[in-house]
C-alpha cells in the first residue's frame, strides 16, 4: 500500500497516539504495518535546524518505525502561501535542500 502523496521521500508531520507525539521528517517506507520516518520530535525542529546551520555535531535525524495502530494522521509538509513548509524553512536557514542534506535520492 503506497499512497501517492506519501510516496517516499515525502516530508511529513506524523501525529501519533498512546502516547501523543508529533514527529516531523521524511517518509522512508510505508506499508500496511506502519510507517518508517527519518525525523525528530516536532518540538525539537528549531533547535535542530539551528545546530545544523551552525555545523553542529550530532545533527542527524533518527530513523523510527511507527506501527499504524499508533498513527492518528499524517500531514504532508507542503508549502501553503507565505509560511514556508518546515522543509522549506530548513532549506532557507541552512542553504541546502533537506533531501540533499540527508543524502536521499528524490
Amino acid at each position: 500500500m503506497v499512497i501517492p502523496f506519501l510516496k517516499p521521500p515525502a516530508a511529513v508531520i506524523v501525529y501519533l497516539q498512546a502516547p501523543r507525539e508529533r514527529v516531523w521528517g521524511v517518509v522512508r517506507h510505508l506499508d500496511a504495518t506502519g510507517i518508517v520516518v527519518q525525523g525528530l520530535d516536532l518540538d525539537s525542529f528549531d533547535d535542530w535546524v539551528r545546530r545544523v546551520s551552525q555545523g553542529g555535531d550530532g545533527a542527524q535525524l533518527s530513523v523510527v518505525f511507527f506501527p499504524l495502530l499508533r498513527v492518528e494522521k499524517v500531514l504532508v509538509d507542503a508549502p501553503r502561501g507565505d509560511p514556508h513548509s518546515l522543509a522549506g524553512q530548513f532549506e532557507r536557514r541552512v542553504g541546502r535542500p533537506l533531501l540533499e542534506f540527508l543524502e536521499i535520492e528524490p
